[in-house]
């Protein structure tokens, strides 16, 4: 064994020994409430396929139409060659439907957020974000080079001093440096959600930027399903909006949407976006059909079943009632071979539920992180409520 080998087995022993092991599980069935791994059919209730459209036959059959039209690949990024109709169909339709001038998209949530933070800010700028955001916005805040402040979560006591420090370090320095604040709206670990009103007054007061990540959010809340955003009546007031085509839209990729200035400036300096071969157009053309179908009034009974499952669920565990529900239902198990054993218990049993251990979330956190969709059933719900009775949890913030 090389000495290279020896180093990465000692890591990963490491990893092991900690409780933190990782490893690759092969699905060989669609998405669905029902996966099969190992041969095995288990009800699923880890996917953040929120609404079932990843299965829908009208995002399937527009993804095979574009096969037939546009081939399997794109051949190159999007300024070189690679800009392709479904493309454009998807930027218009995504900007009409969150309201906005225009909207770029990209071939991952975590390109998005790279290439948009990275676009925006210099070392004198400051980022400002909420201490469970997402991965991928540490990642960008870290790669951008902007000095780095982070408030606890929805603390906006927090935020407001850190504002007020940015302000005045401004005035004493005579450098206009610029300030953004950066949130999730629906939070993927815990599922509680961001006082975004509060949030946008204090942005306005100190003259701060705001960029909202509406992954879990988008196309589940808001008269329109356009997301949380939406819901509170911020949407007008927030510079930029970002969002997954992989979670409720049942697609592939990520999206920022705003103005006009916003989406030209990010289409010359968001790397993530230049530098990248453009997203297969069968993802695209599946995520415009997804976009279509979520505005419509089966979107909307979607959504509607969506809420009903979740509120079947809080009942049967206990949980209080949220006036603002989450599809996202964290039981906190503390440990991490706790959240494993637990995890592995349920899959012996027949249930599809992961375990979410450190670095996702803090040491002494750990959980069973489950996910509800409008494909559930009823007794789907009954067979997990019954399932989870077995383990000693407590529930995270959940909801508002």
């Amino acid at each position: 064994m090389s000495e290279f080998e020896r180093e990465l087995q000692s890591r990963l022993a490491n990893i092991r020994e900690q409780g933190l092991y990782r490893e690759l599980r092969r699905v060989q069935s669609s998405q669905g409430p029902r996966i099969e791994i190992g041969g095995k059919t288990l009800l699923n209730f880890s996917s953040n396929d929120y609404l079932g459209l990843s299965n829908h036959p009208v995002l399937k059959e527009a993804a095979i139409k574009a096969v037939e039209k546009f081939g399997a690949g794109s051949g190159a990024s999007r300024l070189i060659c690679g800009s392709l109709a479904p493309h454009h169909d998807l930027e218009e339709s995504l900007a009409r439907f969150k309201g906005t001038e225009a909207a770029l998209s990209f071939s991952s949530g975590y390109a998005a957020a790279i290439g948009t933070i990275c676009a925006l800010l210099a070392k004198d700028d400051i980022i400002v974000v909420d201490k469970l955001v997402h991965a991928c916005i540490v990642d960008a805040a870290r790669l951008g080079g902007a000095k780095i402040r982070i408030f606890a979560h929805n603390d906006l006591n927090e935020l407001e001093d850190i504002l007020k420090w940015a302000e005045g370090k401004s005035r004493i320095t005579h450098h206009a440096s610029r300030t953004l604040v950066v949130t999730e709206s629906v939070f993927s670990m815990d599922g509680d959600h961001a006082p975004l009103r509060e949030i946008v007054a204090l942005k306005e007061k100190y003259g701060a930027w705001l960029m909202v990540d509406e992954a879990h959010a988008t196309g589940l809340y808001g008269p329109n399903r356009r997301g949380l955003a939406e819901h509170l009546g911020v949407s007008d007031v927030i510079e930029i909006q970002m969002g997954t085509l992989g979670k409720a839209l049942g697609a592939s990729g990520g999206f920022i949407c705003g103005s006009r200035a916003l989406v030209d400036l990010l289409i010359n300096r968001a790397r993530s976006f230049i530098f990248s071969t453009a997203p297969v157009p069968a993802a695209a053309a599946a995520a415009t059909a997804a976009v279509n179908r979520v505005q419509s009034e089966e979107g909307r009974a979607l959504s509607d079943k969506l809420w009903v499952r979740v509120m079947e669920l809080q009942s049967a565990l206990g949980f209080r009632p949220s006036a603002l529900p989450s599809a996202i239902i964290p039981l906190i198990l503390g440990e991490e071979s706790a959240a494993v054993a637990a995890a592995a218990r349920l899959r012996e049993q027949g249930l599809f539920v992961p375990a979410i251990r450190y670095p996702t979330v803090a040491r002494g956190a750990a959980r069973l992180r489950v996910t509800l969709t409008a494909t559930h059933t009823l007794e789907d719900v009954k067979a997990l409520s019954l399932a989870l009775r077995q383990f000693d949890h407590r529930p995270s913030a959940i909801g508002d």
